[in-house]
């Protein structure tokens, strides 16, 4: 257990954090679909992944379902995964060219959220979750749980951007 922490403060903690991250992330996706897909779509066209439509609604679908599964701890890892993956992306595509710091539009933010992901997916989602409730906390917690995250999540990443990456012309 995390140092001095009961089991149940544990729970507690991991519950909390888990859903307030969660929820944010779902709440991030939403953003991208709000007052519809077009304004997201053209952005994504703008930066090179292509088609952009086809990227808006997966970048927001992906947002919003892997937000809801880590709120509820429910696959943990493998939302975790999909959170890395989608990080990737956007740190390749929209952050890497203006540095590390966020106040640059830099790489910082997506890093940052990436990183949690795989915290949560390593510590795992704790005793207050649906995976607690199915029995699969043993079989994706740990070492195991942070390597599904971590190889899925930057496998799935790399291969969305090898696929459909095509950045703008230099202009």
């Amino acid at each position: 257990m995390a140092g001095d922490l009961s089991s149940t403060e544990f729970a507690a903690v991991m519950a909390a954090f888990r859903i307030v991250f969660g929820l944010v992330f779902a709440a991030h996706g939403w953003g991208k679909r709000k007052g519809g897909i077009d304004g997201t779509a053209g952005w994504f066209d703008s930066m090179g992944m292509k088609p952009g439509r086809l990227h808006a609604h997966a970048a927001s679908l992906t947002e919003i379902g892997a937000g809801l599964l880590l709120a509820v701890g429910f696959f943990t890892s493998f939302a975790a995964a999909a959170v890395i993956g989608v990080m990737v992306v956007a740190g390749y595509t929209s952050h890497r060219d203006n540095g590390f710091f966020i106040v640059k539009d830099g790489w910082e933010y997506t890093f940052i959220v990436a990183l949690i992901a795989a915290a949560i997916a390593g510590l795992g989602p704790g005793d207050w979750s649906i995976d607690e409730a199915a029995g699969l906390v043993d079989t994706f917690n740990g070492w195991v749980g942070l390597a599904i995250a971590i190889g899925v999540g930057v496998a799935a990443g790399v291969g969305q951007l090898a696929v459909f990456y095509r950045p703008p012309a230099e202009g």
